[in-house]
């Protein structure tokens, strides 16, 4: 698929969030020469609307007064474009894509709660790599769940790649060790570790969290040397208060946020990036394996407002 198609794809995935952030903007700017309080709070509404939060949209807001008043409201497209670069400065710092270097194998932890899309996002991310001509081993570590290890299995059958998994209600931990000395063995580039959906709240499934870093730690002790935390979109602003509680039990390395098109709050991925600055390594926009894509900055904030992707700043 050309750029310019993964591009679209991403737009129509945000299309209810753009759409609640632009429909009427530019009617409201209509005749309009200078920022004035009325439209700034309008723009303040639509952003918190779209879970952008009140400190992040404070933040929007300041960047963007600061670009129009060296640029100034000429028409809708120069407020679009103030916006557009004001929200992109919030996503820039977390514009870091997961680089393997040559780790072998380099161990994926997933993370995250119930119902966020690890064990989907897990079979799109091993797919990829299998694109790229890397060897994937897959570790079912979610051993609560039946189902869980049976979605696993399927997607290992779809794209060739080894499944390690053990019975119903098997020491997580152990399985994940398993796995690793089987990657190793068999000279696997990478290998990704599934793990039981849980809230952040419930202490003791986390520690089960620390108890498997701790047992590949035994091995390799810079592995994983990925912590991936999933995130569903949908969840709104209770989705930092689990990056939070995430990172500061595991040492979260990157997230993956799910669920973009089926919410109209696409925002929170601007007040994640702006109050937890953690690397946002991937984005899922649809079902489809090419719905999840690696995060660009510049491409989410085009999106986001129903754009194309835009680099230069306003001077």
């Amino acid at each position: 698929m050309t750029e310019a198609g993964v591009f679209q794809r991403l737009r129509r995935g945000l299309s209810k969030t753009s759409d609640a952030l632009t429909e009427g903007l530019s009617s409201a700017v209509l005749g309009k020469k200078e920022l004035d309080d009325d439209l700034i709070a309008e723009i303040e509404d639509r952003l918190v609307m779209a879970d952008v939060g009140i400190e992040t949209t404070n933040k929007i807001i300041t960047a963007l007064v600061a670009r129009l008043n060296r640029a100034q409201l000429t028409d809708v497209e120069a407020l679009y474009d103030a916006l557009q670069g004001s929200i992109a400065e919030i996503l820039i710092p977390c514009n870091k894509p997961l680089i393997m270097g040559r780790i072998q194998p380099f161990v994926i932890l997933v993370v995250g709660v119930n119902g966020a899309g690890k064990t989907t996002t897990i079979g799109k991310i091993a797919q990829r790599l299998v694109e790229y001509r890397q060897s994937v081993m897959l570790a079912a570590g979610d051993t609560f769940r039946a189902a869980a290890v049976e979605q696993l299995q399927e997607w290992g059958k779809r794209i060739n790649a080894p499944v390690i998994a053990q019975k119903s209600g098997a020491d997580s931990a152990a399985v994940v060790f398993d796995a690793y000395q089987s990657a190793k063995a068999r000279n696997m580039n990478v290998l990704i570790a599934d793990t039981a959906g849980r809230l952040h709240t419930q202490q003791n499934l986390m520690e089960e969290l620390k108890k498997i870093k701790r047992a590949i730690q035994k091995i390799e002790p810079e592995a994983p040397h990925e912590t991936l935390l999933v995130l569903e979109a949908g969840t709104g602003q209770n989705a930092i208060n689990q990056a939070i509680e995430f990172n500061q039990a595991l040492g979260v390395t990157g997230l993956a946020i799910t669920k973009l098109d089926g919410s109209a709050k696409g925002g929170i991925v601007l007040a994640i990036a702006d109050k937890l600055q953690i690397p946002i390594r991937y984005m899922g926009v649809g079902e489809a394996v090419e719905d999840l894509r690696v995060f660009n900055a510049h491409q989410y904030a085009g999106a986001l407002l129903g754009r194309e992707p835009i680099t230069d700043e306003i001077t």
